[in-house]
């Protein structure tokens, strides 16, 4: 098979799983102890979760925590809705192509005010703000169009207004240097390292306030007992990411280059400059995305975000760039990473043509 939803999620990276291991048991069968336990597993366990949270806290800003979580839905809830509480009222306003982590939880949290995109998926810090923003969310690459956010400006923009601004880096941490915010949600499967565990990184003087209670693990802002299984997998993963930033960049360059050569007739959905090269969003007119995907069983794409899939409804991300209902639903997202080769650009690109041109033939 052939996999293609790197934007999704991504396999798990051989340093990341040996990482693991060690604290899902270990050779002497004494690798599972409780992070949060006083004796010597317990200290042993709990030095491997601030080995990784180093390793993790090396690509953010300095002058910052690293708070992990159950991934980056429940970071996001935790900058949102913690940041919202103990009276703190006002707006908080997010771009039109948030991931609906955002989008839902802002909206369910009280005020909030949606920010426009233009047809490449870029939001202007220009815009108006409303007088009593609070928040302010404009993720640095976008998960289906990979649009590239003008996150420092915005950054700038936030601090005019006197209000908080968070970044979705899902898609950009790992990838390229993480801009400057008060709070900044990442999820680690989505760098080569294990489902389940991501973090939220506060910078230093920004108060929230719990929204999991309990035993007041994790400076008291999400209680539950850690995984240093997941965590120690985290931080291999970001080590690697850090080490490879810029070879695995040229690598997805080299494949977004060949790519665009393959799919030369297809509409690209997005700006081609300000986005990063591992995302490919195409479309083509009256495309069955579903027969396209079952003729394709071998090769692994998402029709539109896979978060939303099965849901029926058109992306919201790409009709908030100026596509139709039907454009939409005409669109596939390509995703590749390190992993990837361009056999497997050349082999997918090769199937999916040969498939949408039996489409056409026969209607």
């Amino acid at each position: 098979m052939i996999y293609l939803d790197n934007q999704a999620t991504t396999p798990l990276a051989p340093e990341a799983r040996d990482a693991m291991l060690r604290w899902l048991d270990g050779a002497d069968g004494t690798g599972f102890g409780n992070p949060h336990s006083p004796h010597r597993m317990g200290r042993q366990a709990a030095a491997a979760v601030e080995l990784a949270r180093d390793r993790v806290a090396a690509l953010f800003p300095p002058g910052g925590q690293v708070i992990f979580t159950g991934g980056a839905t429940e970071a996001l809830n935790l900058a949102i809705r913690g940041s919202a509480s103990g009276g703190k009222t006002g707006t908080a306003a997010f771009s039109a192509t948030e991931h609906s982590a955002v989008g839902d939880t802002a909206k369910d949290a009280g005020d909030h005010h949606i920010l426009s995109v233009d047809k490449d998926g870029i939001c202007d810090p220009a815009q108006d703000l409303p007088a009593n923003t609070r928040l302010v969310a404009v993720m640095q690459v976008n998960n289906e169009i990979g649009t590239i956010q003008l996150s420092t400006d915005w950054h700038r923009r936030a601090k005019e207004a006197n209000a908080l601004f968070l970044i979705d880096a899902v898609q950009a941490y790992g990838k390229m240097p993480v801009a400057p915010a008060d709070m900044i949600a990442v999820s680690a499967h989505k760098l080569h390292g294990p489902k389940g565990i991501g973090a939220l990184w506060v910078r230093d003087g920004v108060e929230l306030k719990q929204q999991q209670t309990g035993g007041g693990q994790e400076a008291g802002l999400r209680s539950g007992t850690l995984s240093p299984a997941l965590i120690a997998g985290f931080g291999a993963a970001a080590q690697i990411a850090a080490e490879r930033m810029v070879q695995d960049a040229e690598h997805a360059e080299k494949l977004w280059t060949r790519a665009r050569e393959l799919f030369a007739d297809w509409d690209l959905n997005g700006g081609a400059s300000a986005r990063w090269h591992g995302n490919l969003n195409i479309r083509r007119d009256g495309l069955d995305v579903a027969r396209l995907m079952s003729d394709c069983r071998n090769v692994m794409f998402s029709a539109g975000s896979a978060c939303a899939s099965g849901s029926g409804r058109p992306s919201h991300v790409l009709k908030s760039i100026g596509l139709t209902d039907k454009q939409a639903k005409n669109s596939v997202r390509l995703g590749w990473s390190r992993y990837t080769t361009m056999d497997d650009i050349e082999q997918a690109a090769s199937a999916i043509n040969a498939a949408v041109k039996e489409q056409e033939k026969w209607g």
